[in-house]
């Protein structure tokens, strides 16, 4: 069966077929692939079927993930590390626009989402445009307040912090999949930040009123739907401690460390130990730590690595949220993505002010960034390599990502 067309050159797309099926064939205790060729007219199914949840998670793909990305131009590396996002429902704009950038993932909002999910799934379908290498389609499904689905009809998390632990991950089991079966790889669903003050922007959206509450279920969460979609703790170092909406301010707190530490880290902590793929880096001043925000410091980055052990993939929350401060210093959304990436940051998310050119010209600071020796070549490499590695293991795992059919959604009490 032809492939599709993919965003990169053939000689790397010849590649990637080899390397995914080399990894089919070679990881301990997987299945045998039909054939057993590294041939590139290989069938996406043929690879999919063949390889478990577990084998994807191996050494292996990170190997090939490397290798893959050593032989990637500049600017495919720099398209790798982009999330963009353009508001339509047409599948052919979808198609297009996903083509012409050929950047490495793509967030769903509200104005990407049908009212149906067979009508969902044929606009993930058009935004994959290689199905031997799938971009990192995320979305935004926390249920309660921001729920892009409105076929969720799981417990939110305002009704699971009063609940039973064990509803926690019931919930987020069937939360998560719905995003599966609507054919979406990541959720950025699992808020660790915590507060007990209602008056706080992030009070609905918390999953616990205390560090400790909101860790249990912070582990229960990405239990629960780590199956089936990879997890998103947000918002690092944890907007509870920051008062504001990070939407149009830099919330700040002079919180030590120390007491950061004791308090406001743990629910990451508690997600990290449990699993969680990613972890998104907030627009928050711990200014006792350092003046930038989080997204935007080295020293952020730091702590979640060489402290907290964190070896996954640091995606920035919107990095438009940071030109909405008004703030002169953020105003040039270029910039911002060039500086977040050298902070730290291996996947760069770009929702608000965007338009069909946006993700090209992130593309592009990113390039003159490292060509003018503002971005490490090592560092953009990095971050890469962790893209690439989650999306060949979704890639090898194929359609061993499936939905639960037995999940009863839990009624709602807010």
């Amino acid at each position: 069966m032809a492939t599709r067309a993919g965003p990169y050159s053939g000689a790397m797309r010849a590649w990637g077929v080899a390397a995914v099926l080399a990894v089919a064939v070679s990881l301990p205790g997987t299945a045998t692939v039909v054939g057993e060729t590294s041939e590139p007219e290989a069938t996406p199914a043929t690879v999919a079927t063949s390889v478990r949840v577990e084998a994807a998670a191996s050494d292996a793909v990170d190997i090939a993930a490397a290798e893959a990305v050593t032989e990637m131009s500049t600017r495919e590396r720099a398209a790798s590390i982009v999330m963009g996002h353009i508001a339509t429902t047409d599948a052919a704009a979808l198609r297009e626009y996903m083509t012409d950038t050929g950047i490495g993932g793509f967030i769903l909002m509200g104005d990407n989402v049908p009212e149906t999910e067979a009508q969902l799934r044929e606009i993930v379908s058009a935004l994959t445009v290689d199905d031997l290498l799938p971009p990192l389609l995320a979305i935004d499904q926390e249920g309660g307040v921001v729920s892009r689905l409105p076929w969720d009809d799981f417990a939110s998390p305002r009704a699971l912090r009063t609940a039973p632990v064990a509803e926690t991950a019931e919930a987020f089991s069937g939360r998560g999949s719905l995003v599966a079966r609507a054919g979406v790889d990541v959720n950025f669903g699992i808020v660790a930040d915590h507060t007990a003050d209602a008056g706080s922007f992030i009070h609905s959206r918390v999953l616990g009123t205390t560090p400790a509450a909101a860790a249990e279920r912070v582990t229960a969460a990405v239990r629960g739907e780590g199956a089936v979609v990879a997890s998103t703790l947000k918002h690092f170092p944890g907007h509870g401690a920051a008062p504001g909406d990070s939407h149009r301010v830099v919330p700040t707190t002079s919180i030590p460390l120390a007491q950061w530490r004791q308090t406001d880290a743990l629910p990451f902590v508690a997600g990290i130990d449990a699993g969680a793929e990613m972890v998104m880096f907030g627009h928050l001043a711990y200014t006792a730590v350092d003046e930038a925000p989080a997204s935007l410091s080295a020293r952020w980055h730091e702590i979640l690595r060489d402290d907290l052990g964190f070896d996954g993939i640091a995606v920035t929350d919107d990095l438009g949220m940071l030109q909405a401060t008004g703030i002169a210093a953020y105003a040039d959304p270029v910039a911002n993505a060039v500086a977040a990436v050298v902070a730290g940051n291996d996947l760069v998310l770009a929702v608000m002010f965007t338009n069909a050119s946006s993700a090209g010209e992130i593309v592009d600071g990113l390039v003159t960034a490292v060509d003018t020796g503002g971005l490490d070549a090592a560092r953009l490499q990095e971050a890469a390599e962790r893209v690439l590695t989650l999306r060949l293991r979704i890639a090898a795992s194929g359609d061993t990502m499936l939905p639960c059919p037995d999940c009863t959604p839990v009624a709602q009490s807010d």
